[in-house]
């Protein structure tokens, strides 16, 4: 008897502990969105996309400051060389040196022209050892060093970066809440999956113990021969159908909160019931408006123009490269060597630098040409998918905007459907637990109250799901009428 006790506690109190475990977290559809805006890893994938293209946005800027860059390359080497005599003969010698220097470069690129203007200073030491003789110094000055380089007739990249890279970033910002939008729109399909399973579940239950008080009610009335035997094995077969569908239910739940806790990042020790509300704001969305507004805020417009030009980057580029090619770099500044600093900035003397790189093909079988033509050929190909692009994006605003002004049209009638096929079952279970109707009346009744729950809960979900779509394409809340405008 001890141990039976023993064991009846021991059994107590791991079921208590498994019941302190799970945690059960009761969500409504709002609380389902924020938490995987915040924690779900599109979410954090959109994020980081977020930062990378802020940070690419920072480099471009760059390139149009001036940098400040301070460089040194000591060396220090020891060798025997073969050095060259005054009488032409030859000598090897043992050298032995030490070099050291310290540069200080400013550089400028010019947008305009696409070549850099620099400006430079730098100082050099240079130490001989001689065996059996003192260290011999010099110094070598720079005191400034004013050049510019530039390319004639190639690509001008700066200027193209100036057109392309703004556009490149109002898109990534375009994309992160439209990314945003969408992770709303993929949290209904999860929160009203579960909700679906959950009321399917709730059904399963309530028919299943209908149809048992039903039978255990007709059981009676079959003794005392009130109704047929058939009719008592139908009741008996609902009861068994029934008991298989809350089982399969159970399944079913069971499935899609995983799916939406794997989508949350949740851990599996969380149990989610989820709580949908059956109202829904009331407004109609002007397809004009939206089409003006998805041009405003939609990323797909800022990649249309980003497409065509980089397809006209590709061209000019070709044609810069199948041609004349020349680079100039030209030099001014002053220079002075010393056997100290102080005399190595003693009246320094002037030096001039100016070259000029000339590339001309003479013969390349038709390269340069056929890559021009490739280039056009890719860029026409471009056009002509970006116009195609655009008619799809216009008719898809114009259909999402008609989808969801239908649905919310139906979501009225689909509510009072609801409440309706309910007040119908009830009335049909009281005539026939009075004997007024037949239990075909009673069946269609409840299959007309499972299906009309169901396709409520369905409706929410696809007006859910087309209202956080209809805010992914057009970057705009009709209901509030304002922009959406994600933090970073």
């Amino acid at each position: 008897m001890k141990q039976k006790l023993l064991i009846i506690l021991l059994a107590g109190s791991m079921l208590s502990a498994n019941a302190q475990e799970k945690q059960v977290h009761t969500l409504t559809l709002e609380q389902v969105i924020r938490m995987a805006q915040e924690k779900s890893p599109s979410a954090v994938s959109a994020r980081l996309n977020r930062e990378s293209a802020e940070w690419s946005y920072r480099f471009y800027k760059a390139n149009y400051l001036p940098s400040v860059t301070l460089t040194s390359n000591p060396s220090y080497a020891r060798s025997i060389n073969k050095i060259t005599q005054p009488d032409g003969t030859f000598k090897y010698l043992e050298q032995n040196s030490l070099s050291t220097d310290l540069n200080l470069s400013i550089q400028q690129n010019i947008a305009l022209t696409g070549g850099t203007f620099s400006i430079t200073s730098s100082l050099d030491r240079s130490d001989f050892f001689r065996e059996g003789h003192d260290r011999e110094t010099s110094y070598s000055s720079r005191p400034i060093y004013i050049g510019y380089s530039q390319s004639l007739f190639g690509l001008n990249s700066l200027k193209w970066d100036r057109r392309i890279e703004p556009i490149a970033y109002r898109e990534a910002c375009k994309r992160y809440n439209e990314t945003m939008e969408l992770v709303a729109s993929n949290a209904c399909s999860y929160f009203f999956n579960l909700a679906a399973a959950q009321v399917n579940a709730e059904i399963a239950n309530f028919n299943y113990a209908s149809a048992d008080t039903l039978y255990r009610y007709a059981q009676g009335r079959y003794g005392i021969g009130t109704i047929t035997e058939n009719e008592m094995l139908q009741l008996e077969i609902n009861k068994l159908s029934e008991e298989a569908n809350r089982i399969e239910a159970q399944f079913a739940v069971e499935d899609n909160m995983q799916a939406l806790r794997s989508f949350l990042a949740l851990q599996d020790n969380v149990e989610i019931r989820v709580v949908p509300d059956d109202s829904v704001p009331h407004f109609t969305v002007s397809a004009d408006k939206a089409l003006a507004m998805a041009y405003e805020h939609n990323p797909d417009p800022e990649y249309f123009k980003r497409a065509r030009l980089q397809s006209d980057r590709n061209v000019a580029n070709a044609k810069a490269n199948a041609g004349l090619r020349a680079n100039i770099y030209l030099q001014f500044g002053l220079t002075q060597t010393g056997p100290d600093v102080q005399a190595a900035y003693r009246d320094p003397i002037n030096s001039q630098t100016a070259s000029v790189t000339l590339s001309l093909p003479i013969l390349d079988w038709g390269r340069g040409r056929g890559q021009v033509k490739m280039a056009r050929s890719n860029r026409e190909l471009t056009y002509l998918n970006i116009n195609q692009s655009e008619r799809d994006f216009q008719e898809n605003v114009f259909r999402i905007v008609r989808q969801f002004n239908q649905q919310a049209a139906k979501m009225n009638i689909v509510a009072k459907t609801d409440i309706t096929a309910e007040r119908r079952f009830e009335v049909a279970r009281r005539l026939y637990l009075m004997g007024k109707s037949s239990i075909l009346d009673l069946n269609s009744a409840t299959s007309e109250k499972d299906a009309a729950r169901r396709n409520h809960i369905s409706a929410l979900r696809n007006y859910w799901s087309l209202y956080y779509t209809l805010r992914s394409l057009t970057g705009y809340d009709f209901e509030r009428g304002k922009e959406i405008e994600w933090e970073k």
